[in-house]
């Protein structure tokens, strides 16, 4: 096998070039072992095929193909400039918005179930304090979310600390009639009677199966991060309250191998998705949030935009937010940019 080398084939010959006798996990596994860039096995489970990369492994469900077609398909993709994982996904796409499912695990995917919202998300305050919080709140903002980052070391006091900042931002949400979503902590979130949590596709993978399914039954709203087509799709399978499409532009807050998204992938995220999407990174001033919003996302993130005093702030946001939305949506331009660089 060449070092490199793009697998697609069907789950007999993974196994006899292998030299196993295994699932499409199993067989995967071995040909990577062996110097294989991205592995793909087709038909690997009815109606489904699994793959094995450097950025993603999991089951692909969607229309048959053939192993000529999406090997075909997935060389095509790669020519484009995706990464392996996104090739596949890209590969099993017949229209540009026809996502397939792709699953966190070995568990099969489970298909989205989608509620109604009762509220557009609009303006998205991420403030890193409960104090921060009641400022943002006090400005008009009716969707939150607390921040607060683990430190290497966390001790009770720091502990102590993060219990409390979460408890007040859920009274002060709740008696505001805001939406809260807390970034990470969604266990503590759950005990405390949190709204939602926002989670990045990182920390949901760290979960396993086990940790996923705890966290669909707890009942809480969630939000998701998503970068690329497998974050996509896989996010869908959750059923999330949102998902978030970044980061639009460059930007400072997070140090991230991302290709900028741009309108023109934010504008096929709030197409494709098929759940509320909000627009995320880089969005400083009042041009940007109105560039987002034309787009016809759900709601538009400001995170260091907001200063020193959101009330005076805030009201400039949500004048832009309303003048985006005034646009007409932008038409239909076909498929979205990589979002990696080719050799990510």
């Amino acid at each position: 096998m060449n070092d490199g080398e793009l697998v697609v084939c069907g789950l007999a010959e993974a196994n006899e070039r292998a030299g196993v006798q295994g699932d499409g996990p199993a067989a995967a596994r071995a040909l990577r072992s062996r110097g294989a860039r991205a592995v793909c096995i087709v038909g690997a489970r009815a109606g489904m095929d699994w793959l094995d990369t450097a950025h993603a492994s999991g089951w692909i469900a969607g229309p048959a193909q053939s192993v000529a077609q999406l090997r075909e398909g997935m060389q095509r993709a790669l020519a484009e400039g995706w990464v392996p994982a996104d090739a596949a996904i890209r590969a099993r796409m017949e229209t540009p918005e026809a996502l397939p499912l792709f699953s966190w695990g070995e568990q099969a995917p489970q298909p989205p179930r989608f509620a109604p919202a009762s509220r557009r998300l609009d303006l998205y305050a991420i403030v890193d304090s409960a104090h921060r919080l009641r400022q943002v709140l006090a400005a008009g903002v009716r969707t939150v979310q607390l921040r607060i980052k683990t430190p290497a070391s966390p001790d009770a006091a720091w502990q102590a600390m993060l219990r409390e900042e979460v408890r007040q931002a859920i009274a002060d949400s709740t008696a505001a009639g805001a939406e809260l979503f807390v970034n990470d902590h969604w266990q503590l979130a759950q005990e405390l009677g949190a709204y939602g949590v926002h989670l990045g596709q990182e920390d949901l993978v760290a979960l396993a199966d086990a940790g996923r399914a705890q966290l669909r039954a707890s009942g809480l709203a969630l939000g998701i991060s998503s970068h690329s087509l497998w974050e996509l799709c896989r996010a869908r399978t959750l059923s999330p309250r949102y998902v978030a499409c970044g980061p639009v532009w460059p930007t400072l807050t997070k140090d991230m191998p991302w290709i900028p998204q741009g309108l023109d992938n934010l504008a096929w995220w709030r197409r494709a998705a098929g759940v509320p999407v909000t627009a995320i990174g880089g969005i400083l001033d009042a041009r940007e949030v109105e560039a987002a919003a034309s787009t016809g996302v759900d709601g538009v993130c400001i995170v260091r935009g907001l200063g020193e005093d959101p009330r005076s702030t805030v009201p400039v946001f949500e004048a832009a937010l309303a003048a985006g939305r005034a646009r007409p949506l932008p038409d239909a331009a076909g498929w979205p940019h990589p979002t990696l660089p080719a050799l990510a």
